[in-house]
């Protein structure tokens, strides 16, 4: 009887341990090939800078290429869709941005849905936001931008890198919470309308820090406030949006996914790769060059933020009733 029992747990041990056995053996052999990020933009700008350096990095740590393929199009969908229909594999990862959370409530219809189909690897950076004047602009604070649109309603125009971009939302949510009297002007892209707001053709810009500080620190744009919660170290002296708006805050973020059914071995993994990265003193010092601060999360953190930032912008776009074009 004893030995019968003992020959049964033996035997169950082993069946367990058979069943284990493949999952590791397939995380250690991973990745066996070239893996491609799928960065859904155009080549250039801090996005992509930051997704070849992460790129880089992780061929240098795994031993195989991790290749940047630049899909463009559709506000980030015909890069994320490629990544949706790809073969769980973890191959085939995606550079996640804010216009990927953004358009699962501005487009109306998708033929995927970012939050289910694509699954969170790991947190890469954040990129703060600066509301940057034209210097001939007569507002110098928060405060004074907020009076001066409402003293004269429609005359104060906001650029923005395009409908449902970071730039057009950031300022959608303060209009929101402030009742700014601003007309919103998309550009396509961060480029043209910053030029014109240099120009003085619009008045205000949600920007994201790194392409707009070089034109603080010359005083070719002013600088009100930034938009994170706390203060920037790179403008120390620049209060918040929230010192003035309770509860104002708005950033960009990285990060990396994968397509939905990934194996889990494999997206801790990833999760656990991209997180010692992002613990070196020189991966730090980068980005934060670039204006971002690491963001390090786990899988399930990740995709809890996701879902936050969903339905924060979500709110922000059916107040604002804004319509992708």
């Amino acid at each position: 009887m004893c030995f019968a029992r003992r020959q049964f747990l033996h035997s169950a041990a082993s069946a367990a341990a058979l069943t284990v056995l493949p999952f590791i053996a397939r995380a250690q052999g991973y990745p066996a090939r070239p893996v491609r990020i799928v960065a859904p933009f155009a080549p250039g700008g801090t996005g992509d800078i930051l997704a070849r350096l992460i790129g880089q990095e992780l061929s240098q740590r795994l031993g195989q290429s991790f290749v940047i393929e630049n899909r463009g199009g559709g506000g980030t969908n015909v890069g994320t869709e490629v990544v949706v229909r790809a073969p769980p594999d973890g191959y085939t990862l995606l550079l996640i941005i804010p216009p990927n959370v953004i358009n699962v409530t501005l487009y109306e219809n998708l033929s995927f849905n970012f939050i289910r189909d694509i699954v969170p690897l790991a947190s890469i950076s954040t990129t703060p936001g600066v509301v940057v004047v034209n210097p001939q602009f007569p507002a110098s604070s928060i405060p004074e931008l907020i009076a001066y649109t409402k003293a004269n309603p429609g005359k104060t125009y906001i650029s923005s890198g395009g409908v449902g971009s970071s730039q057009h939302v950031y300022g959608e949510l303060f209009k929101m919470m402030t009742g700014a009297d601003i007309t919103h002007v998309p550009y396509r892209g961060e480029g043209p309308a910053l030029a014109d707001l240099i120009g003085g053709q619009v008045q205000v810009l949600f920007s994201l820090l790194p392409g707009a500080i070089e034109y603080i620190r010359a005083g070719t744009l002013r600088a009100l406030a930034v938009t994170t919660a706390a203060r920037l170290p790179q403008l120390a002296d620049l209060p918040t949006v929230g010192d003035f708006v309770p509860g104002y805050e708005a950033s960009a973020f990285q990060g990396l996914g994968a397509p939905r059914n990934t194996p889990d071995d494999i997206v801790d993994k990833l999760n656990a790769e991209v997180n010692a990265l992002l613990d070196k003193p020189d991966l730090k010092a980068r980005i934060a060059e670039l204006g971002g601060a690491v963001f390090k999360t786990s899988p399930a953190e990740f995709g809890k933020y996701l879902a936050e930032q969903r339905a924060k912008w979500a709110s922000v776009i059916k107040f604002a009733n804004i319509k992708a074009q």
